[in-house]
Order: C-alpha cells, then sequence, then structure tokens
C-alpha cells in the first residue's frame, strides 16, 4: 500500500520525532507496520525511508488452513488474496490493516487467563504519533450472503476494510454488517465529548449501567421472600430477599414485590412496561404488605433505644457545616417592614413639628404611615420561617447505592435540626416529606421540634423507612405548592421554601417550566431547590433551566451551608 497524497508536515515531524517539511508517501508492506518515505515522488535527490518494523514478516506467517468461517466460504483460501487491507489516515497520522487472528500476536495482546474471542478480524491500528500499535476485534459474523465465496478470494481476512473520512475505517463482514470504526483522537476526543453531553458526565462515582429486558414471568403474591445467611447476589427469580431484577419478594429493581431492599449489589432492572402490566390485585396486595412493614418499622423505631453510635455517624459528617450554618444565621438581619409614621411627606397629615416650617414656605411638612426598611442590624421582631421539603421518595432509597443520595439528604436535615437548634428567635422551622405516598408528610412540626439527639434521630430513621416502603410516583410540585401557599399565611420576619430533590423529575413527565412556575409563584416567599442526587447529569440540565439564583446541586453535604447562605442573603440583595 502506497498512500496517494502525503502527511501534513506537522504529522510528519511527529511521526519521524523532528521538525521537517517535505514531500512525503506513506507505505505499507509484510515487513513493517509503516514506512515513510521522504522526498518522494517530487524532490530528485535520493529518498529518505523510515521504517517501523514488525517483529516478524507476516508474509512468513502460514496462513490457517481453518478457521471459524471455513465451511460458510465453501472451502478453503486456494490462492493468494488480491486485495491488500490496509488504509492510511494521513490527518490522523495512523496506517490502518485488517488482519487474520492468526497473524496478530494474541499472547501480548490478552491476559494469560483470557481465552480470545472468535473474531472475523483484527483491526491493527499503527499510530505514528504515539509510536504505538493496538488491536481492535472484529466480531464474527452470526449469518453470511451470498458474496462468502468471492470475499474469501480478495481478503486473507473475513472482513473488507476502507477509509471512512479523516479519522476512521469502514468494515464490512461475511455477513454484509457493516461497521464504522473511529480511530484518530481528535475524532474519539470529539465524539467522547458528544457522548457526554448526550449522556451526562460523573464526578468520581462508579457509572451505572442498567440493562432493561423482559424477564417473560408472570407474578404470584408478594412476599418479604428467603434470607440468605451469605448474602450472595441473586438476579432475577423469585425466591430470596435482597434480589435484584426479580418478581414478587422485597429487592431492588424487579416487580410485584411488597417493598424495596438493597442488600448491596449491583441492580438488574426490568422494563418499566413490565412493571406496568402487574395486576392490580398483586399491586393492592403488595401495598397493603408494604403499609404494614412500614407501620410496624415505625413501631420499632419508636420503640428502641437510643443508639449512639448510629446518630454519631450523621452527626460527626456535618459537625463543621453545623458550625458554618450558625455563623450564617447569626449574621442575618432583620427583613420585615414595620408600619410607622413617615415625615417630611409633601401628602398627608399636617405634622404639628413642621407648623413653623410651612409658614416659611416649606412643603414637606405632612407626615403618613407607612412601611419602613429596618435599620442595618436592628434585632427581628418576627422569627424568620423556613420549610424544608425533604425527598424521601422511593428513587432516593433506590438509587442511595450510586451516589448515597438518601444519607445526603439525611445528613441535609441533621444538619438542619442541630444547626437551629437554640435558634427559635430567629428561625422557626419545620420539615415535611415529599414522595409517592403523598406531598404532606410530617417529619418535623413546627411546634414540636426536636430537642435532643434521640428525637433527632427518630426523623433520621423515619425518613429512610418511608423511603423503603412507599409507593412509586412524584409530589415535588405538589409539595412545593402547598408549602408555599401554607407559609404565606404565617406572619414572619421572611418566607423560605427549600426544596431537597434527586432531580428525578423528567421520570414522571414533569417539565422544568412548571417547577420553575410553583418555585416562584408567590413573591413573599422564598423558594429554592436543592438537588442532593443525579443520575448523570440530570441535575445540571435541569438547573439550567429553572431560574437564575433559584436552584443549586450539591453532590457533597458540606456545599449546603454555604448554599443556604446564599438563599438567606440573596433576599437581601433583592431587596436593595
Amino acid at each position: 500500500m502506497v498512500s496517494s497524497e502525503q502527511l501534513p508536515n506537522q504529522n510528519l515531524s511527529a511521526a519521524l520525532d523532528q521538525k521537517i517539511v517535505s514531500p512525503n508517501r506513506i507505505l505499507s508492506d509484510s515487513g513493517s507496520f509503516a514506512r515513510i518515505v521522504v522526498g518522494f515522488p517530487d524532490l530528485v535527490s535520493p529518498n529518505e525511508v523510515y521504517s517501523f518494523k514488525r517483529p516478524v514478516d507476516l508474509s512468513e506467517v502460514r496462513i490457517a488452513e481453518g478457521g471459524a468461517n471455513t465451511l460458510l466460504r465453501g472451502g478453503l483460501r486456494s490462492s493468494t488474496p488480491k486485495r491488500d487491507n490496509c488504509v492510511s489516515l494521513l490527518s490522523a497520522n495512523q496506517v490502518v490493516r485488517a488482519l487474520p487472528p492468526n497473524k496478530v500476536p494474541l499472547k501480548e495482546v490478552y491476559p494469560k487467563d483470557v481465552t480470545p474471542p472468535m473474531t472475523a478480524a483484527y483491526l491493527e491500528v499503527t499510530d505514528l504519533n504515539s509510536k504505538k500499535v493496538k488491536y481492535i476485534p472484529v466480531p464474527r459474523s452470526v449469518t453470511v450472503s451470498p458474496y462468502t465465496g468471492w470475499l474469501s478470494k480478495v481478503s486473507e481476512s473475513d472482513v473488507l476494510l476502507s477509509d471512512l473520512g479523516s479519522g476512521g475505517v469502514v468494515t464490512v463482514d461475511m455477513g454484509g454488517y457493516v461497521r464504522l470504526w473511529e480511530t484518530g483522537l481528535d475524532n474519539l476526543q470529539r465524539s467522547l465529548m458528544e457522548w457526554r453531553n448526550m449522556i451526562g458526565t460523573e464526578d468520581g462515582r462508579p457509572l451505572q449501567i442498567t440493562i432493561q429486558r423482559d424477564s417473560g414471568l408472570d407474578v404470584s403474591a408478594p412476599k418479604h421472600g428467603k434470607i440468605d445467611a451469605n448474602n450472595d447476589p441473586h438476579v432475577g427469580g423469585n425466591q430470596w430477599a435482597g434480589g435484584t431484577g426479580g418478581r414478587d419478594t422485597a429487592g431492588l429493581g424487579g416487580k410485584g414485590g411488597p417493598y424495596r431492599l438493597d442488600a448491596g449489589h449491583k441492580v438488574h432492572q426490568v422494563s418499566q412496561a413490565e412493571k406496568d402490566a402487574v395486576p392490580e390485585e398483586v399491586r393492592k396486595a403488595a401495598r397493603e404488605m408494604g403499609e404494614k412493614a412500614f407501620r410496624e418499622r415505625l413501631k420499632e423505631i419508636n420503640m428502641s433505644e437510643y443508639d449512639a453510635a448510629m446518630y454519631e455517624r450523621f452527626s460527626s459528617a456535618v459537625s463543621r457545616q453545623v458550625q458554618s450554618l450558625r455563623i450564617v444565621l447569626d449574621s442575618l438581619q432583620a427583613k420585615g417592614k414595620e408600619r410607622q409614621w413617615l415625615k417630611n411627606q409633601a401628602l398627608g397629615e399636617l405634622d404639628d413639628a413642621k407648623i413653623i416650617d410651612g409658614l416659611t414656605g416649606e412643603k414637606s411638612i405632612y407626615k403618613r404611615r407607612g412601611e419602613l426598611d429596618p435599620e442595618l442590624g436592628s434585632p427581628q421582631q418576627k422569627p424568620k420561617r423556613l420549610r424544608v421539603l425533604a425527598d424521601v421518595s422511593g428513587s432516593m432509597y433506590r438509587f442511595n447505592g450510586v451516589d448515597r443520595r438518601l444519607e445526603r439528604s439525611m445528613e441535609a436535615v441533621c444538619m438542619v435540626m442541630e444547626g437551629l437548634e437554640n435558634y427559635e428567635h430567629k428561625f422557626k422551622y419545620d420539615i415535611v416529606g415529599h414522595s409517592g405516598d403523598g406531598y404532606d408528610i410530617e417529619l418535623v412540626r413546627a411546634d414540636k421540634v426536636p430537642k435532643n439527639n434521640k428525637e433527632r434521630l427518630k426523623v433520621l430513621k423515619t425518613m429512610h423507612a418511608h423511603s423503603q416502603f412507599c409507593m412509586s410516583g412524584d409530589f415535588t410540585l405538589e409539595g412545593t405548592d402547598s408549602s408555599i401557599k401554607e407559609l404565606v399565611k404565617e406572619e414572619a420576619d421572611e418566607h423560605f421554601v427549600v426544596v431537597l430533590s434527586d432531580a428525578n423529575l423528567e421520570r414522571y413527565g414533569i417539565r422544568p417550566e412548571r417547577f420553575a412556575q410553583v418555585l416562584t409563584s408567590d413573591p413573599q416567599v422564598n423558594a429554592f431547590a436543592i438537588f442532593i442526587g443525579s443520575l448523570g447529569d440530570q441535575a445540571e440540565r435541569l438547573q439550567k433551566t429553572l431560574p437564575a439564583g433559584r436552584s443549586f446541586v450539591a453532590m457533597d453535604t458540606k456545599q449546603i451551608p454555604q448554599i443556604l447562605q446564599q438563599i438567606f442573603t440573596s433576599t437581601m440583595l433583592s431587596s436593595a
């Protein structure tokens, strides 16, 4: 193979590790990965040939007398192939060749304990920039076409190869399957960026790929399932508790079970269509069993002794954030306006103290009742009103193993409860949950806030239990709307609603525009959303569609005090 065009000067310099400008051609033969002929064909002076030699000449490697598709080809190859499956990608500075498996150093490509797969061929990619050679397996064809006999005569491998643009190749195999391959670094980087924009970027968390497939099996009756003493992973079936992708039992990713149960394994997910097909009588039985288990769990929580170690796990994780939050609270100023006499007015009641000024021609001698902004540093006459709307939906429990979203929500609630302790004169707060069961799930009442660690731990346990046993669904909009309408009726220095959510709105067809309308529905209530969980960049995409400054993404609890500071101080700036 000889290239019809020359390498760009930049690529030529990179390949030869020296700055050079010269006519050139790429040559590839059986004895080398690539050869660069410098000076050819324009210069009269002698040409220089730079070779990247192979350890073993391909012509010396004996062609296999049989192979995966020997019978499918109609017999053995009887002559030397007439086509050289090799192309040069000049812009990518690469030479790509299709080789049969017997001409590939498989022992160097695969570890000792890995058996090489059955392939139609390997793409040998020689990169002249990095001076590296990579081998890409081309999957074996599962069908054949009428052109099998012809292909076996023109190619030594079971594929034909051609260049595709400047940074890739195209192959066609014996079954007629056409595959497009990108090998150029620039093309790969561009495609990776497009993939990240489409799928989402990760921030160090494990990337979870959910494979959905129909099980083809019917549900019977919900049950807890047997306990596996070894906690081995169980996929499918309807026998074990804590399995994934099964049916009837408590687990994750399945259908027809009574409630969720995370045993710490990777989740296999049945399709939503299959879950929707569960008969109504099975749904009802599962719901009743889930409600019974939830009531028993609440009774157990109320009767249990205080678990200091468990509470310390949450409290110690946010101890610094609690101190930061209290510093923020100490710096807050009064915002509420008070009605008082406004003097030096052009209209209103005559101000007795201004009678003499009126005789001299002064016009601003009146006073009237009006609202006046409090002076800087003046104490609050009424406490500020805060409602935290915590997400305790099933998705919080379901995806907690992916990004710790439920634990992060519990840490945030713990931080609020500890941080606002002894600040009743400044803040009156309550915490309400929202899930598929409803939008007004009572967690902390404004007139009965937790006074000690035991009471706070009870709130956290209730959040966890509700997320495990609740029905699927989303009431984020209803919860936000109800909280805003409820808080505006109360007298307070300021009103705040902070929605904690996992940004999983699109699953239930909730448009971001509708959420934005609810957040800004009443100017007297400052409503904000903090997204503490996200699949891919779901939260970032949702944040971009909401009004500026109304939503925040917090994948680390350490960020929440700073976010609350922004929330509380933004109202001071908006009134300036």
